[in-house]
């Protein structure tokens, strides 16, 4: 992190970014609770997803307060991710669930039994979801079951593969998750820090690193990877986990990484109430 004349700034390999902190305005008349995860849908629009009533909040790329939902819907929201046909995937960490969303915040689909775990199937305390280039979505089941989970864009359960342990395909945490374009899964392995990389199937086929407690997965349109742990930091990395850049633009533990077509960057962080945005610059 350099200081210019203009503010603050974070350098990650080639790419310099301006870092706007606190970023957005958020709404005087929703409280404030624990902010888990971030998303941003193909409009740029920012979804936050936090740990109290009014589960998740809606931005504006300018940082507008748009819309919020989820009340009586969603216990206990640790992840969320935005698909390319707009619908929006809720990871209900407590509650066993993961859930699916229109835009507006309508439910669309269930999946799992609502406060009913289950052990070595879905679900079990899961904590992440990610969308793959074919439609299809992932699910790091992590505090119970220590698996992965795929399924097919209209929730069939497909395969699921792990089990705890720290060898190849094994998992301590699986905490974060993220899809390449070409298909493979990338899982952030908090406990044994490091990001597993597997086959759609689960076939494990690498691990990048070295990390310390990876938290969250960005992967944007150029393939280019970004990490973030509890150091706080965040890397960057190519697809084939060569890292080019890393820096510090947040205060404590960045929990969540979600990026815009533009490459912009958001972090939001669980041990305070702030978003903090990297706007690319040049």
């Amino acid at each position: 992190m350099v200081t210019g004349n203009d503010g603050l700034f974070a350098v990650l390999g080639e790419q310099r970014y301006r870092i706007d902190r606190p970023w957005g305005r958020w709404p005087e008349h929703i409280p404030v609770g624990i902010i888990s995860k971030c998303a941003v849908d193909a409009g740029g629009n920012l979804y936050i997803c936090q740990r109290r009533s009014t589960p998740v909040l809606v931005f504006d790329p300018e940082g507008h307060f748009v819309r919020s939902w989820g009340d009586g819907e969603i216990a206990d929201p640790h992840g969320i991710a935005a698909a390319p046909d707009g619908r929006i995937l809720v990871v209900d960490r407590d509650a066993h669930q993961v859930l699916v969303f229109d835009a507006e915040g309508r439910l669309l689909l269930a999946l799992g039994e609502r406060h009913r775990p289950r052990t070595q199937a879905p679900f079990n305390h899961p904590t992440d979801v990610a969308v793959g280039p074919g439609g299809d979505f992932y699910v790091s089941d992590g505090y119970g079951n220590t698996m992965v989970h795929r399924f097919a864009p209209d929730g069939a359960h497909l395969a699921s593969w792990g089990g705890r342990g720290s060898g190849p395909g094994e998992f301590t945490t699986p905490h974060g998750i993220g899809v390449l374009g070409d298909g493979r899964v990338l899982v952030g392995d908090r406990e044994n820090n490091r990001v597993q990389v597997f086959s759609p199937e689960g076939g494990h086929l690498a691990d990048f690193g070295p990390f310390y407690k990876p938290m969250d997965i960005h992967i944007d349109a150029d393939e280019r990877i970004f990490v973030s742990d509890q150091v706080p930091r965040v890397t960057a990395l190519g697809p084939d986990g060569t890292i080019f850049g890393s820096c510090k633009p947040v205060a404590v533990m960045p929990h969540g990484v979600a990026g815009a077509a533009d490459g912009t960057l958001y972090f939001v962080e669980t041990h305070t109430t702030v978003i903090t945005r990297l706007a690319p610059v040049g």
